[in-house]
């Protein structure tokens, strides 16, 4: 069984950046792809970026291309999400997630451990 945990997340002004945090606890992650999704008040719960266990791979959605990445230290259990060039819609709360069979499109199904989540609010 894998814990996670995310934190950094906050209030940030349009344009602006945040970094968040998501640590592993109870296994190593050595063996996940590990990943990030995002649920906005009112809407289902969407992917936004993963990598894979040795970290060279990633995979993105459209929506933040360009503007995220995602990175991991698996000595630390710890993955990480940049996040730059913030924009409102990009408000949600930001889940991390490990999977140990992840394959095609990303869905949260393939996905088999989930942090508790930390709010990201970018405001105009």
């Amino acid at each position: 069984q894998v814990q996670l945990v995310e934190s950094g997340g906050g209030l940030v002004q349009a344009g602006g950046s945040l970094r968040l945090s998501c640590v592993a606890s109870g296994s190593t992650i050595s063996t996940y792809t590990m990943g990030w999704f995002r649920q906005a008040a009112g809407k289902e719960r969407e992917f936004v970026i993963d990598v894979t266990w040795n970290g060279g791979l990633t995979y993105y959605a459209d929506s933040v291309k360009g503007r995220f990445t995602i990175s991991r230290d698996n000595a630390k259990n710890t993955v990480y999400l940049q996040m730059n060039s913030l924009k409102p819609e990009d408000t949600a709360v930001y889940y991390c997630a490990a999977g140990n069979s992840v394959r095609g499109v990303r869905t949260p199904r393939l996905y088999d451990y989930w942090g508790q989540g930390t709010q990201v609010t970018v405001s105009s």
